[in-house]
């Protein structure tokens, strides 16, 4: 007999579903502490949380028999993901059980904000009949700029266009086509910044996407517009927000999520041009039951020892073919956030191509978590090591494996190819040396020998004199310490590639000085 303990308060007819199933056992006990659940985790196979319940490394290294962590919710944040998966627990959520409730509440927040719903509320309720003081805008005609056309971002779409709206769409990993059956335009992010008369933001909470929306981008914004947030605080600057609102630049904002939370004393709070919800995006009874249900059987497949639809740590290997392909999928995984950091534009053609002994097994999981790799620093939670390909798939991306018994000069690489339609290509290698080491040992033409770990800063550049130190200088001035340097050449005066591996992160200002440098092509600075 298994049993599962639930710590947050699910839809009861989650609970019911696992006491019907034959062999296992629930127990609901909410309000645990992290001492409380330590010394009873031990004869539990399986946990299922919401948002209050932390599952901690403490909790993790008490866990004997626990075999799966399912989070009723999208946000894993309260779940040590990194524990979990060096105790062999998989970790399940629910990507999907709220996309309609958060779409939804996204169109309202929209409206209350155009017609000034809740400030007019409030004032009748006071005895007061001002209607010259709420006179709003219509939505139809309007610019709506939707920023993450995932699952959420693409539903609020389809229901803005029902309002007469005109939707402009930033998100790097859509393609023409995609837009085009959504029947959406595509910008990239300034430009929808400078033209849209509302601005929904869709997007998971990054280290990348922090605060995404701050001063300088409200100095891109047209006079008068207005924000909407039901994604994630912070991807707002909330203080920067406020001066925007104040200074008149912006019209208004309706805010769902916060920096911190729970809220109760922000100061937009004394604005009336802000319409606030306390993160109401997935309180709906619907959205309520369906994370209960999903959750629930995805934890039922893994104590049955089947494939999961939302496992956001672990790929489904075969054991016997664990010891072989794990390494591969650490490096996979780290190729795909180079992708990331080296495109372009919209990635529409991938191609992965496996040589050497590796080829002779099913290698999906590792494609599978290439892809995970690429997509998860825009979409996050939303994307995990078993619906990527479904995901790269719905945003038109084309993926192939070519396999070959041969591995010129190794005994396995791995070697991807990236492209955006016709505009242009990346093309990189890597493989796992001895003692499961990892290197990446090609770029387009250029040959190299690289360990994926820490801050590296890329630089596409034309060979010269001086070109070295004027890098240095730059990092110099940032007290940003170089640990190590590789430079490769097509010739002497050629195409150059220089790979610095630095000690610490670099912001965007340093990176924009390192690419006005003359005859610097391209920099990019990715962190592993």
């Amino acid at each position: 007999m298994k049993k599962v303990l639930v710590c947050d308060p699910i839809s009861d007819l989650g609970v019911n579903i696992i006491k019907q199933e034959t062999g296992l056992e629930v127990d609901v006990k909410l309000k645990l502490t992290e001492d409380e659940i330590s010394a009873i985790v031990a004869e539990y196979h399986a946990i299922v949380v919401r948002s209050e319940t932390k599952i901690t490394k403490k909790i993790l290294e008490n866990a004997q028999e626990l075999q799966v962590v399912g989070r009723a919710g999208v946000g894993i944040d309260n779940i040590d993901v990194e524990a979990a998966t060096m105790k062999g627990v998989v970790v399940v959520n629910t990507p999907d059980g709220n996309t309609i409730s958060a779409a939804e509440h996204t169109v309202g927040m929209m409206l209350a904000l155009a017609r000034h719903i809740p400030q007019a509320d409030q004032t009748l309720r006071q005895g007061l009949w001002n209607r010259s003081k709420f006179v709003g805008v219509e939505l139809r005609n309007k610019k709506l700029g939707i920023i993450g056309f995932g699952k959420i971002g693409s539903e609020v779409g389809k229901r803005c266009k029902a309002f007469g709206m005109e939707i402009i769409v930033y998100d790097p990993y859509v393609n023409q086509d995609v837009a085009k059956r959504a029947g959406v335009e595509l910008a990239d992010f300034n430009t929808l910044l400078r033209e849209s008369d509302f601005i929904t933001v869709h997007m998971p909470m990054t280290k990348e996407t922090r605060n995404m929306i701050a001063k300088d981008q409200f100095a891109i914004m047209k006079e008068g517009v207005r924000l909407i947030n039901v994604a994630r605080g912070g991807l707002i600057n909330e203080a920067d927000l406020y001066d925007a609102i104040v200074g008149k630049k912006v019209a208004g904002a309706a805010l769902d999520v916060y920096e911190k939370e729970p809220e109760t004393a922000s100061p937009l709070f004394s604005l009336q041009e802000v319409v606030a919800t306390p993160h109401l995006g997935a309180s709906t009874q619907e959205a309520q039951v369906n994370v209960a249900i999903d959750v629930v059987h995805e934890v039922i497949r893994v104590l049955r020892g089947e494939p999961v639809q939302n496992a956001v740590n672990i790929p489904f290997i075969k054991p016997e073919l664990m010891s072989v392909v794990q390494p591969y999928t650490v490096l996979t995984e780290k190729l795909g956030k180079l992708a990331t950091s080296l495109a372009e534009g919209p990635i529409d053609d991938i191609e992965l191509k496996y040589s050497g002994d590796i080829a002779n097994l099913d290698l999906s999981s590792l494609t599978n978590t290439f892809l995970k790799g690429l997509l998860r620093p825009s979409l996050h939670e939303a994307v995990n090591y078993v619906n990527a390909p479904l995901v790269a798939k719905q945003r038109g991306i084309k993926v192939r494996e070519i396999k070959s018994s041969q591995a010129e000069d190794y005994t396995n690489l791995i070697t991807i190819t990236i492209k955006g339609g016709n505009e242009w290509q990346k093309s990189f290698s890597g493989t796992v040396f001895k003692n499961n080491e990892l290197r990446i040992l090609r770029m387009d033409k250029f040959s190299l020998d690289i360990q994926p770990t820490g801050h590296l800063i890329l630089v596409m550049h034309r060979d010269r004199p001086k070109l070295v130190g004027q890098m240095g200088m730059i990092l110099g001035e940032y007290e940003i310490n170089i640990a190590g340097m590789q430079l490769d050449r097509e010739e002497q005066g050629g195409k150059a590639l220089m790979v610095l591996k630095i000690d610490q992160a670099v912001n965007e200002s340093v990176m924009d000085q390192i690419r006005k440098i003359a005859d610097v092509k391209q920099a990019t600075y990715v962190s592993f």
